[in-house]
């Protein structure tokens, strides 16, 4: 599971960030996007089999726009929806961050007390709330041990799973390092993360994430689906190869997932998500400060988001999400003048979409 910007999901990028940069410059630029070069990007991921419909909303300081390429569907010739719904999978995990980060600025929760002091026994006992939303608590992926191979996959894709069998995945494993001592993805960090928000709210996690975040923020077109396998509303399908022939991924019970990656949203919602949370709405000064804060451990990624910095020097905020059939990505420079939310839909057969991402991140960002 590799940390990369992709247009494009695989059986092993189940909940997978997707990021991409390497170090300074704080805002964007102030020139346009060419709605030309863009549309260009995206035809290109879609022809060249990278993803089968991509849709995606750019805001670049002067001008919003919505642009897609592809099919919804893959014996179709329905286009993408421009206002489509979409799995946002590891995007969740921001949400999740930012509730926990609302309760320690209500002082319900220590980022630097361990977990074990709100949720006694559950994980080794050195690891910190501030470890698990950073991805340093050394706990094994529980991800890497399910079957994702699209024949193995297509058996239990409408199984339930309970964060404590997901958990339980992860605690047989050993930790992956000394909490602290380094940063490795894990979507377990997130179902933790989860059962915390649980326990300090005395609710579902889902419902705190409704209160906080969805209701105020009018987000009526995102959702915690829980078992449900249906996506709601206009979407577009995506597609994997079962026993050398395309199937169609579209229906899961997201529960493999939880609070590390379920979620259903659309670029709407998440661009108003993301400026709320950025420009310091949903947060306290304080936690705003914690949600941004990296490390020499962790020099890309805060608590639940992103921060990284494009190869043209241009820094942004975000996060990226991958769950069977979908592939998302939510980005933004610090001053939200430009951002860019996109999801992209999985062909049968993945292709090689060249340098066209780059082109995109390049022509929104660049």
């Amino acid at each position: 599971m590799g940390i990369r910007l992709v247009a494009t999901v695989t059986a092993a990028s189940l909940l997978a960030l997707t990021t991409a940069g390497v170090a300074s410059a704080e805002t964007g630029t102030d020139t346009a996007a060419d709605r030309k070069v863009v549309q260009e990007a995206l035809d290109q991921l879609t022809k060249s089999g990278a993803a089968l419909g991509i849709q995606a909303r750019v805001t670049d300081g002067r001008q919003r726009f919505t642009a897609r390429s592809g099919k919804a569907e893959l014996d179709s010739e329905r286009p993408v929806p421009l206002d489509g719904r979409f799995r946002v999978g590891s995007i969740t995990k921001t949400f999740v961050s930012t509730v926990l980060l609302q309760l320690a600025g209500e002082g319900k929760v220590e980022l630097d007390a361990p977990v074990d002091r709100y949720l006694p026994g559950l994980i080794d006992k050195q690891i910190t709330v501030r470890q698990v939303l950073q991805h340093t608590s050394g706990l094994y992926n529980y991800t890497n041990a399910l079957p994702l191979n699209p024949d193995e996959f297509e058996k239990i894709r409408y199984k339930h799973w309970s964060p404590q069998e997901l958990l339980a995945i992860a605690t047989s494993k050993p930790l992956d390092f000394a909490p602290g001592t380094k940063w490795n993805y894990s979507n377990t960090n997130y179902i933790v993360a989860g059962l915390l928000v649980e326990k300090l709210t005395g609710k579902p996690y889902e419902k705190s994430v409704e209160q906080r975040i969805l209701k105020p923020l009018r987000l009526n077109d995102t959702e915690v689906p829980g078992d449900n396998p249906n996506i709601h509303g206009p979407h577009a399908h995506g597609y994997w190869t079962v026993n050398g022939k395309p199937s169609d991924i579209t229906r899961i019970n997201p529960s493999v997932a939880w609070a590390a990656g379920e979620m259903i949203s659309t670029t709407k919602d998440l661009d108003t998500f993301i400026v709320a949370l950025t420009s310091g709405k949903l947060l306290k000064p304080a936690q705003q400060q914690e949600l941004v804060k990296t490390t020499t451990v962790s020099p890309d990624y805060g608590l639940g988001l992103s921060v990284q910095t494009l190869p043209c020097g241009t820094k942004v905020l975000g996060h990226g999400g991958g769950i069977p059939g979908y592939s998302s990505d939510l980005l933004t420079t610090p001053d939200n003048k430009n951002r860019l939310e996109m999801s992209a839909t999985s062909a049968p057969v993945g292709g090689n979409p060249g340098d066209a991402y780059q082109k995109l991140l390049n022509e929104v960002f660049c």
